[in-house]
């Protein structure tokens, strides 16, 4: 793993989280987004080298709607960037940590990603990504 890529916040309203997030760092949210496997929109916000996720669910059965339903509004998942996802994937499996799809999928911000097991992570939701090469 190479560093944090990014930390993904959960929130019931990205419109009015964008405009808090803003005055808080400064600086609007540089992209938004709908990724529609994950029922999710999302905006990025840059920090000085840090990326900050914004997650608002596009639908009550997504799992960001479940997951403020369960525990409100608040930090979602610690995202890292790895060279080779499905390398990390096996190493991690190896490794005993539980994969919620050992299959990268398209994510937000041009990414392919992978989720860990919070039962596996101490309670945390780890997101695995790698940036798509033009060639994918």
């Amino acid at each position: 793993m190479n560093k944090i890529e990014h930390i993904g916040i959960a929130v019931k309203n990205l419109d009015d989280a964008n405009e808090l997030y803003a005055k808080l760092f400064g600086e609007l949210c540089y992209k938004t987004e709908i990724v529609e496997s994950e029922g999710v929109k999302t905006s990025f916000f840059m920090v000085g080298n840090n990326k900050i996720e914004l997650l608002e669910a596009t639908n009550d059965d997504s799992p960001i709607a479940k997951f403020i339903n369960k525990k409100g509004e608040g930090i979602h998942h610690i995202a890292f960037d790895v060279d080779d996802i499905e390398a990390e994937v096996k190493r991690l499996t190896h490794e005993g940590f539980v994969v919620l799809n050992e299959i990268p999928k398209k994510g937000a911000d041009n990414k392919l990603v992978v989720f860990l097991h919070p039962k596996t992570t101490h309670g945390v939701l780890i997101e695995l990504c790698q940036e798509i090469s033009l060639k994918e």
